[in-house]
């Protein structure tokens, strides 16, 4: 089990997204993602979030806010546990990142992008400007998605806008 951030940080109608493309023998090689990472030892959520972001990117956050936690289940050895944050100040110069390429990324063309199909489920949520919410997906080792549950409710391909 581990614990992590994720942010997506907005300016002019866009998000900032990392294209993951370093890393070998990583799970997101390849997908595009938000900036984030794993937890330091005695480390806050904020913490976490505010120390990532400034590695990742070089900006130095001055206005976030928390939305949501989302359980990332992988096969039967990866459980991660993201608070996800949305941005939308920032301060700073932007670094090059060695995790991948950051790019701002036009909300409106996210969906073209190679996502995880349970990103898509949480930018509906972030759309909706949802309140806090808990979120549960479950891929197999092949990256499909077999279940979802939204606030400890299943939700079923199909039967809900989200997914």
């Amino acid at each position: 089990m581990s614990l992590s951030t994720l942010c997506y940080i907005e300016k002019d109608g866009k998000y900032l997204m990392l294209h993951r493309t370093v890393k070998e023998n990583d799970v997101n090689k390849d997908k595009w993602i938000g900036v984030g990472g794993h937890f330091e030892e005695g480390e806050s959520p904020e913490e976490c979030l505010l120390r990532e972001v400034r590695e990742e990117t070089g900006y130095t956050l001055t206005s976030w806010c928390y939305r949501g936690i989302v359980t990332f289940v992988y096969g039967a050895d990866v459980v991660e546990y993201m608070s996800l944050y949305t941005a939308d100040g920032f301060v700073g110069e932007r670094v090059a990142c060695d995790e991948g390429e950051l790019e701002w990324v036009d909300k409106a063309r996210i969906r073209e992008l190679e996502l995880w199909e349970g990103d898509l489920i949480f930018f509906r949520l972030l759309e909706k400007n949802c309140p806090f919410f808990s979120l549960k997906l479950v891929y197999d080792k092949n990256d499909v998605l077999h279940y979802v549950a939204l606030d400890g409710r299943e939700i079923r391909k199909g039967e809900n806008e989200l997914w």
